[in-house]
């Protein structure tokens, strides 16, 4: 009977002990959520429509061709968000703009769709339907909606549906790419959230084949330019290097060229050309950081340089993204803006996280819609 009694009690602990084992494996194991659509378009003229539900289930369906007026829901990771989508012609936007009335400015999002919408509703720029609210105005977003967070899908397609709207307003919005663009492209995942890596498995695909050139955002990616110029103001990820004011680009070669290296990995860009090489390295504009920072490592920009940076594009400022800072903050004399912050803790806190230019007035712009002038 003891012995009995004892042979059963160590079964139990047995079964409690591989019980939990696979309970915590499961704990740890990356769950899918909500995601997509990724709309890719096939070599044979037929679309894959491949998205993730709420619940975590995949759905991949061909159509030999999209229905007219083709639309879809697009929904949050958390279920906080959703916004329907209807797909537009793209097409690569101009790279020099006039001064609009407004022009409100932000960047690397990070896939942190809660924190983007919160600030866009603050200052004006959508509704409570997620529509485009700012009339004739201008939205500009400095790259790095890619990684770290859990909606990056969805705030392209939020981007990618506020452009045509602003269109149609007389407005306009603006996604220059930034560093985690190309590092998503290239298949350099060590950012990326865990589902995105699970969801290309579960397809038995690399991920970057989600956003092919041949997908509708892949597509758009590759027409996203790297730098702007609206009005008196530059717009670039990372920051204008002497290196590359001496090569003397004008703003579309470098916009095409690096679309034209957005999938390319390291050994291919080196491949390329110099020039592509340069333009994905860390003095190139998406990576340079001697603007901000002034560590040796960064090549800090001198004096006289930035002088020759605003002269050459006929410009009173930088933005920047890329490089994060407590607060937005005004460099140089207010010739460089850095509107990069920690998007969570900011608007916990109450912290300026936009930048707004109004005419010749320059506001840094928090949660609550306020603006400082610096």
């Amino acid at each position: 009977m003891i012995n009995n009694i004892l042979y059963r009690s160590l079964l139990f602990l047995a079964c409690m002990s591989v019980y939990s084992g696979m309970q915590a494996s499961d704990d740890h194991k990356p769950l899918l959520t909500a995601d997509g659509p990724y709309i890719i378009h096939n070599v044979d003229g037929s679309t894959r429509v491949v998205s993730v539900s709420l619940e975590g289930h995949v759905s991949d369906t061909t159509y030999t061709s999209l229905p007219a007026n083709f639309s879809f829901d697009v929904v949050s990771h958390d279920a906080q968000h959703r916004f329907p989508v209807s797909l537009h012609h793209v097409e690569r936007p101009q790279c020099y703009y006039p001064q609009p009335d407004k022009l409100f400015v932000m960047s690397d999002p990070h896939g942190d769709l809660d924190c983007a919408v919160s600030l866009l509703k603050a200052g004006g720029v959508i509704d409570n339907n997620y529509r485009w609210a700012y009339g004739r105005n201008s939205l500009m977003v400095i790259g790095d909606v890619m990684d770290r967070g859990n909606d990056a899908t969805q705030i392209l397609w939020l981007l990618y549906k506020l452009e045509q709207e602003a269109a149609e307003a007389g407005g306009s919005v603006h996604f220059l790419l930034g560093n985690h663009e190309p590092m998503v492209l290239m298949n350099d995942l060590r950012y990326t959230k865990e589902k995105y890596l699970l969801l290309a498995e579960r397809m038995m695909l690399e991920y970057p084949q989600l956003l092919s050139r041949g997908s509708v955002l892949g597509y758009w990616l590759s027409t996203r330019n790297t730098i702007e110029k609206i009005g008196r103001t530059l717009f670039v990820h990372a920051g204008i290097s002497r290196e590359f004011l001496d090569l003397g680009l004008s703003l579309p070669m470098v916009n095409e060229h690096v679309s034209h290296g957005l999938w390319m990995n390291k050994q291919q860009r080196r491949a390329d050309s110099p020039l592509t090489w340069f333009l994905f390295a860390s003095k190139g504009p998406l990576w340079y950081r001697g603007m901000v920072r002034q560590e040796e490592r960064y090549s800090p920009i001198a004096t006289d340089t930035l002088d020759m940076v605003l002269r050459h594009f006929d410009v009173d400022r930088v933005v920047v993204g890329h490089t994060i800072f407590p607060e937005v903050t005004s460099l140089h004399g207010g010739r460089v803006l850095a509107v990069n912050v920690d998007n969570k803790k900011n608007r916990k806190h109450h912290r300026t996280r936009a930048i707004l230019i109004e005419g010749t007035v320059v506001s840094f712009v928090d949660d609550d819609g306020k603006g400082f002038i610096p």
